[in-house]
């Protein structure tokens, strides 16, 4: 609770900087904003579920190691939108304004114990992110992406509120415990077909919210228009906090449906179809950025192995799972985003070729990018290894072994196109348009570095975080 209030108060304070003439004051209040709430958020750690506005919102480790990874994931992905800065963006103060506004949303997501405060969240993340999407307004490209994830989020956003109408039309209550209870027991036969039509519309409205297949057809298109930044705060941050919240109702609120094989299958189900196209489709990109739009759909059927895997509690090795690959991933998709947006900035081009030699003219950059590639494949001593390996051993516990053969083969074919972008770093000379030098200031260096770092430390100790709920 204490972030929340910190983000909203100090987001309002941060308007109000941008009356003044210059924004470089703007992206230090932005970082020592999310480094104050990234402090405070753990506080309470092991001091008991706290419940807020009458037990809607409830503050417990779970909450607090998410909210851990949302706040984080932004702190590291602030440094690089250094170049709005140097633009003299006119719009910055309200741009980082929404971010974290929509950090307020992720928290909802994370915290709530009340399907209206489900709403509110992802209705809050949501509209600071249609706005953001087509925060370049020259750019049509970005205007398509805006209109089509506004239209298309209006739309999932409706089927998911009226899941939520007919779930409580049939238990009679919004709490998420209240809601398991009445399934258990429930008061008339009669009613269940509206229960199990509520729970399949929310199934849909949260699918889409985290790029679940057959709800992904927006993201290539949105990811590709909407300015990187952006985008890699989309794919990491609204997809941690949606995958949360998917974990909450599915432990909380469905525990007995799933028992009675009402939800387990259409989750594998899309669990299947989203590592499928999302793997397939990625091997099919020439542009890095849909590239890592496809991958953003496929790691979101590995986190679905996690739910399809959960063992009834929020304490277990399907959610210790979740969180682990939602670090893992977060961190190394921050990395692959921040190495493109300064390689497309200086060459103006978003390809596979646009890397070609980015080994000899930048190290570094081809250094990060190489680890973050690395570990989105689940190679071992990075994160991503052992994001997968937690996840596919909480469903081989629980008997989805051939769940997780199809899995590892998917993986086998992510290889092929993690290795493409390493491939032109190293292997391909620069021509005319990529012989330039790609200009990194120090202060993105040393975020890149902290960026490697970190997913090289997930690798090697994965102990330091794994099964801290």
């Amino acid at each position: 609770m204490n972030s929340i209030i910190l983000l909203s108060v100090l987001g309002l304070g941060n308007l109000f900087l941008g009356f003044r003439r210059s924004n470089r004051l703007l992206l230090p209040a932005a970082m020592l904003i999310l480094g104050l709430v990234l402090t405070v958020n753990f506080i309470d750690w092991n001091q008991g579920p706290q419940s807020f506005f009458n037990d809607m919102l409830v503050v417990d480790n779970f909450s607090i190691a998410f909210t851990g990874i949302v706040l984080l994931t932004a702190l590291l992905l602030i440094p690089f939108s250094e170049k709005y800065v140097l633009d003299g963006e006119a719009s910055l103060a309200e741009y980082y304004s929404l971010l974290l506004f929509s950090l307020v949303g992720a928290i909802m997501l994370v915290s709530y114990n009340h399907l209206l405060m489900l709403f509110l969240g992802i209705e809050t993340l949501s509209i600071a992110m249609y706005v953001l999407a087509g925060s370049d307004k020259r750019n049509l490209r970005s205007n398509e992406a805006a209109l089509k994830y506004f239209l298309m989020g209006a739309f999932a956003t409706g089927i998911l509120l009226f899941g939520m109408a007919l779930v409580y039309g049939a238990t009679g209550t919004f709490v998420l415990r209240d809601i398991s209870f009445a399934v258990q027991n429930p008061v008339n036969d009669s009613l269940r077909p509206m229960l199990y039509i509520g729970m399949l519309m929310m199934l849909i409205g949260i699918g889409f919210k985290v790029s679940a297949a057959p709800f992904h057809f927006w993201t290539p298109d949105v990811y590709e228009g909407t300015p990187t930044f952006f985008t890699a705060f989309m794919s990491t941050v609204v997809k941690t906090a949606g995958f949360a919240a998917f974990l909450k109702l599915l432990v909380q609120a469905f525990p007995a449906a799933s028992a009675q094989g009402l939800w387990l299958p259409t989750l594998t189900a899309m669990c299947v179809l989203t590592l499928l196209i999302g793997n397939v489709g990625a091997v099919a990109q020439t542009s890095l950025k849909r590239m890592l739009a496809y991958s953003s759909v496929s790691h979101a059927g590995y986190l679905l192995i996690g739910l399809v895997a959960f063992n009834g509690q929020l304490e277990g090795a399907s959610a210790n799972g979740i969180f682990f690959y939602s670090l893992a991933y977060s961190i190394a998709t921050v990395a692959a985003f921040g190495v493109l947006q300064l390689v497309a900035n200086a060459r103006m081009r978003e390809d596979y070729n646009g890397l070609n030699g980015l080994a000899k003219t930048n190290p570094l950059l081809a250094f990060v990018l190489t680890i973050a590639m690395l570990s989105l494949a689940g190679i071992p001593l990075t994160g991503g290894f052992f994001g997968k390996f937690f996840v596919f051993s909480a469903a081989v516990e629980n008997g989805y072994i051939g769940l997780v053969v199809f899995a590892v083969v998917m993986s086998m074919v992510s290889i092929y196109y993690y290795l493409r972008p390493i491939i032109a770093m190293y292997m391909h000379d620069t021509d005319e348009t990529t012989a330039a030098l790609v200009p990194v200031s120090s202060f993105q260096s040393g975020a890149l570095l902290l960026l490697a770092l970190l997913t090289v430390v997930l690798g090697v100790l994965p102990g330091l975080v794994s099964g801290i709920l």
